[in-house]
């Protein structure tokens, strides 16, 4: 079959190849329509029951996470200077000329609408009147309008007042300001639906911009945190990545390239190769409306890495061909034809390692394994394609340009590997041992962990914002807790607003949570209202004082649907029907260790004020949506990582229809897991679903070896009359130049990630390569070490004759055709066998 191939790739080499350019430069039109992902879904399937809950919050009361927060130290409420400096700030973020246009198809709509909804601080925050006439309460600004203006001054007595005004307010109490008044914030709110839509526009980013500008002006440091900015900073952050990596893979492998074969020529079409690759990656991902997050724009630069060796395998067959006949067609048709099909079933192993990920219920993980699964295949398609047709075109190689396959170095540290396995196997067991031991010490002090934005350096700013956010606030990562009583107008009932209060004490005894608010807040607001301002009066009405209040509370509902406006602060925690009431408070980004140990301790504590059988409670919001993510990811990276096993082994006992040697195949890709594994524990690095990733990559690739190994030593069987020890040491001595090449080239590839920004990647990288590393050394010390100590339960008859036959990558052409080609009699050719096999051992 490959015989046949190979003829149409070269005879039809211009018709393949134009269908080949047309299909990449349809891709790389698409490539502009490639999506960021802003938001932190898609961890958990649709259908369970922790997106469910959060999915039923969404449509009863909206996105959360929507409200940036500006934190500053500076002494806003003793200060006339900085007060006024943050007045002018507050009124420069809200009267940003931030616009996004809100109809479809890049139609100007004639009213487009901000993206900033509202903006509070102490400049700019309100309070509650009470209209005995309207018998109604009414939203009056803390500072009239007019009382500050831009450039203008703020006299002290003015300072003094507003300090009064606000700090009789507990509404704002660790909202707005600390208790110790050593701090102060600024909440931005945007509008949720456009900021998670694709014109959600740069106003984070436009914002983060006017705050610099202010701090480098007034010698004051501002800090930004909230889901909006670590969105927004983490995805450009991945976007800035992407054309870093793919330029480091580049020059990275064009260095490898040229220092293996110190040919401009073959560099320059192995990175054509490769670009075509990562131009059908990024295409892909386009056509199937697959958004770039952290784990997709791994693909491209992947796909340069993957892909090299497969024009490191094929370049080489091409040389060594050429070198031995001199005929450049032949050289390249016996290219395809002696590796092509090997090369074909690596890629589909490797393919086949990614390919487990699209079996998992993560749509994150889906669409990550569907697009490096078809684009690893793809690459293999490109090379065996764009190869031969431009070495066919391109002049001869000369003989400096084969002196590669003769390098001495290469072959003396193979030669020194073959000594080993045939005189000191015990001591490779003996090493095997130890890393097995060292293995399972460090795997039992692994954890699973995973924080929100644990990827990113301490030292990145949203790191050190979030952390004095934490440390003045306790946080800025959403927590919502829904109650749902089963009967409308239940929430309003006194006896729930009591116990509503009595859950946000049992949150205010954790450092973890900040300060909660509910509906009882606005009812103690009002209350302290109806007393003209008292705020020894923020509190909940008595029984009596309900009767008092209850007309201002229908009075100003009322109002507030009749003005077309929300229906008041306290239904922003209610439902239309007031069967469902909300508790919203911000938390600190712990670790999902942490956070489980919390709602475990949490959970009961909050069931004993609202039991199970009187009502539904849900705890919900994006801190408890990231921790079930994270445990469902790493689940389901574990359930993918044996799948991957199972699989590539039952393609490996259909390739070599041999159960014991599939066992036998599997353990040298088996220690370098178990290697890496033991490495993580040892230097505290977590199981999260960015580095246990890493061993359904390596093992995938790592197995690729394995099967060019075993499938080089059983053509050696045929060659030495079954003679085990022969064929074992003839493999390891044709194979392992091949195996340390792209196992160099791998380890590098894989190494540059090691420069990310994000820890997890950096993580993935080096790990990926030492697991890389380790294989590279399993294969070409224990596997050729058991297969000899095996040997004789091992070469079964169904070993001998497979299901499907690789061709031999380094016979010239059939011994009996090479003796009647050179006119000898037909018997002649065992002769020559007999003297190929002689040379080889004395290699």
């Amino acid at each position: 079959m490959w015989t046949h191939i190979a003829r149409f790739v070269l005879r039809q080499r211009l018709l393949l190849l134009l269908g080949l350019l047309t299909v990449t430069v349809l891709f790389a039109m698409r490539i502009p329509d490639v999506r960021l992902q802003y938001t932190f879904g898609g961890l958990l399937p649709k259908t369970d029951s922790t997106a469910v809950d959060y999915q039923n919050f969404i449509d009863r009361f909206g996105i959360e996470g929507n409200v940036l927060l500006i934190g500053s130290d500076t002494e806003v409420l003793t200060n006339p200077k900085k007060l006024q400096a943050w007045y002018e700030l507050t009124e420069s973020v809200k009267n940003m000329p931030v616009r996004v246009d809100t109809t479809d198809n890049g139609v100007a709509d004639p009213v487009p609408i901000p993206m900033i909804d509202s903006v509070f601080s102490v400049t700019h925050a309100y309070t509650l009147d009470k209209d005995t006439a309207g018998r109604k309460f009414t939203l009056r600004p803390i500072v009239a309008p007019g009382r500050l203006r831009p450039g203008g001054q703020v006299d002290p007595a003015f300072t003094d007042s507003l300090r009064e005004v606000v700090l009789a307010l507990p509404f704002y109490e660790g909202f707005l300001f600390t208790e110790a008044q050593d701090a102060t914030l600024m909440m931005v709110f945007l509008d949720a639906d456009l900021f998670n839509s694709e014109r959600r526009g740069t106003v984070v980013e436009d914002i983060t911009a006017l705050t610099n500008a202010w701090s480098a002006e007034h010698d004051q440091p501002l800090y930004l945190s909230g889901l909006p900015f670590i969105r927004t900073e983490m995805t450009n952050k991945v976007k800035g990545e992407i054309g870093y990596f793919i330029g480091a893979a580049l020059l990275v492998t064009a260095l490898l390239l040229f220092l293996f074969f110190r040919n401009p020529t073959v560099m320059g079409v192995s990175l054509v190769v490769v670009a075509t690759g990562v131009i059908w990656s990024l295409g892909m991902m386009a056509v199937f409306d697959f958004p770039i997050t952290l784990l997709m724009s791994l693909i491209p630069p992947l796909m340069i890495v993957i892909g090299v060796p497969n024009c490191i395998y094929l370049v080489n067959k091409y040389h060594a061909e050429f070198k031995r006949h001199g005929n450049k067609m032949m050289a390249l048709q016996r290219m395809i034809v002696k590796v092509g099909n090997a090369t074909l079933l690596t890629n589909f192993t490797t393919a086949l390692g990614f390919a487990t990920f699209i079996f998992t219920h993560s749509s994150v993980l889906r669409h990550f394994g569907i697009v490096a699964s078809i684009n690893i295949l793809a690459v293999f398609l490109i090379s065996i394609i764009v190869i031969p047709a431009l070495m066919l075109w391109l002049p001869e190689p000369k003989p400096k340009h084969t002196r590669h396959l003769d390098r001495r170095w290469m072959f003396v540290w193979v030669n020194h590997l073959v000594r080993i396995v045939q005189e000191h196997r015990p001591k490779v067991y003996l090493g095997a041992l130890v890393v097995l031991v060292f293995s399972v010490l460090g795997i039992v002090q692994m954890q699973t962990t995973g924080n929100i934005v644990d990827d990113l350096p301490d030292s990145d700013r949203v790191i050190t914002d979030l952390k004095w956010m934490e440390e003045r606030f306790h946080g800025a990562m959403p927590f919502e807790v829904l109650v749902d009583t089963d009967k409308p107008g239940k929430a309003t009932a006194p006896a729930m607003l009591s116990k509503v209060e009595e859950l946000q004490e049992l949150l205010a005894e954790y450092p973890e949570f900040s300060r909660s608010l509910s509906a009882g807040d606005a009812m103690k607001f009002a209350m302290q209202a109806f007393y003209n301002g008292d705020p020894e009066r923020y509190r909940l009405p008595n029984r009596r004082e309900r009767s008092f209040i209850g007309p201002y509370m229908r009075g100003t509902e009322q109002a507030a649907s009749e003005s077309d406006a929300a229906s008041g602060v306290a239904n922003n925690f209610m439902d239309s029907a007031k069967a469902v009431t909300r508790i919203s408070a911000q938390m600190a980004d712990i670790g999902t260790i942490e956070m489980r140990d919390l709602m475990n301790e949490l959970r009961p504590r909050i069931d004993s004020i609202f039991p199970a059988e009187d009502y539904r409670l849900t705890l919900t919001g994006t801190s408890v949506v990231f921790l079930e993510g994270t445990s469902y990811m790493v689940r389901n990276l574990g359930i993918s990582i044996a799948l991957a096993i199972c699989v590539i082994a039952g393609m490996m006992a259909l390739l070599f229809r041999s159960a014991r040697m599939v066992v036998i195949a599997l353990v040298p890709n088996l220690f370098p897991l178990l290697f890496t594994a033991g490495v993580m524990g040892w230097a505290g690095i977590p199981i999260k679903p960015s580095t246990i990733l890493v061993f359904s990559v390596a093992f995938g690739i790592s197995v690729d070896d394995t099967i060019h190994f075993l499938a080089k030593y059983r053509q050696e069987l045929s060659l030495t009359s079954w003679n085990i020890r022969q064929a074992v040491l003839l493999a390891l001595k044709e194979t392992g130049v091949s195996m340390m090449y792209t196992s160099i080239v791998l380890f590098f590839g894989f190494l540059m990630f090691a420069m990310s920004g994000f820890d997890g990647t950096r993580s993935l990288g080096l790990l990926v390569s030492i697991t890389l590393l380790v294989a590279m050394f399993t294969n070409l010390l224990l596997l050729p070490s058991l297969l000899l100590a095996f040997e004789k339960v091992l070469t079964t008859q169904s070993f001998r004759e497979p299901f499907f036959s690789l061709l031999d990558e380094e016979e010239d052409i059939e011994l009996e055709e090479l003796a009647v080609r050179q006119g000898l009699a037909p018997g002649k050719g065992d002769e020559l066998h007999e003297e190929l096999v002689r040379k080889r051992q004395g290699q």
